[in-house]
C-alpha cells in the first residue's frame, strides 16, 4: 500500500467501516488474539465512570465499547461518523443514545462531559490536533481524556515482528473473516504511520490537556494515554 493511499477523504474512511460494521467486533477479537477485551477492560478502568457521569465515547463504532460506562450508571454517548456502525450499535443496544458526528467538529456545546475516550479511531481522523481540541473542549473543567491506540511495541527484536505480522499476516486472516479485507490492509497501513507513545503525549499537551500520561498495553503494541483538562 501506497503512503496515497493513507490520505483518505472522511467519506472514504466512514464508507469503508460502513463496509465492514457487521462483522467488526469479530474481525477485531481474531486479528488481536483476543487481546481485544484486555485493552476494553483497561480503558474502563481508566476511565473510571461514575453513576450520573456524562461519557462521550468517540469513535464508537457498534459501541460495544460502551457498554461498560452504561454499565456503571453513566450516561454514555457513542459518538461516530460512520452511519453503518452505528446502526449495527443501536440494532444490539437500542437505548443507547448513539450519535453521529465529525471527531473535528463535535455536535456538542463546551465543558458537557466529565470523560472522554477515544479507541482505535484517532489515527483514523484526518486532523489528530483537531480532533485533540475539540475532545478538549466539549470537557468540563476538572474532566479527563482516555485514548487507547496502536502505538509502538518498546522491545526492538518484538517491534520487528510485529510489524511483519501487520503487513504480511494480518490481510490474509482479514480476508478470511472480515467482507472487506482492504480495509485491514488500510488500517495495518495507518497503525505503522501512527506517532509513538512520546509524540502522540505531546499534542495531548499542545491541545491543552495537564497531567498527560501513558500506560503501554502488550509490550506497547497499545498504548493507553490519559490527561486532564485544567480548572480555570
Amino acid at each position: 500500500m501506497t503512503r496515497a493511499s493513507l490520505d483518505k477523504q472522511p467519506h472514504e474512511v466512514a464508507s469503508m467501516f460502513d463496509d465492514v460494521a457487521a462483522n467488526y467486533d469479530l474481525t477485531n477479537d481474531v486479528l488481536s488474539l483476543g487481546q481485544d477485551r484486555v485493552w476494553r477492560k483497561a480503558v474502563a478502568k481508566a476511565v473510571d465512570a461514575r453513576p450520573a457521569q456524562k461519557i462521550l465515547d468517540l469513535a464508537a463504532g457498534t459501541a460495544t465499547s460502551s457498554l461498560p460506562f452504561a454499565q456503571a450508571g453513566a450516561y454514555v454517548v457513542p459518538c461516530d461518523f460512520s452511519i453503518g456502525m452505528l446502526k449495527v450499535g443501536k440494532e444490539r443496544s437500542p437505548w443507547l443514545p448513539m450519535t453521529g458526528g465529525d471527531a473535528t467538529k463535535l455536535p456538542f456545546r463546551d465543558d458537557v462531559f466529565d470523560a472522554v475516550t477515544i479507541s482505535f479511531g484517532l489515527r483514523n481522523v484526518q486532523d489528530t490536533d483537531a480532533a485533540l481540541r475539540e475532545l478538549y473542549r466539549v470537557t468540563k473543567p476538572g474532566g479527563r481524556v482516555v485514548i487507547c491506540e496502536f502505538s509502538q511495541p518498546v522491545w526492538k527484536p518484538f517491534r520487528t515482528v510485529y510489524t511483519e505480522y501487520l503487513m504480511r499476516a494480518l490481510p490474509p486472516v482479514a480476508t478470511a473473516v472480515s467482507s472487506n479485507p482492504d480495509a485491514y490492509v488500510y488500517l495495518a497501513e495507518s497503525i505503522r504511520a501512527w506517532p509513538n507513545q512520546p509524540e502522540l503525549a505531546a499534542k495531548l499537551q499542545r491541545a491543552g490537556w495537564s497531567s498527560v500520561a501513558w500506560r503501554n498495553l502488550t509490550g506497547g503494541i497499545v498504548a493507553l494515554h490519559r490527561g486532564t483538562k485544567p480548572q480555570p
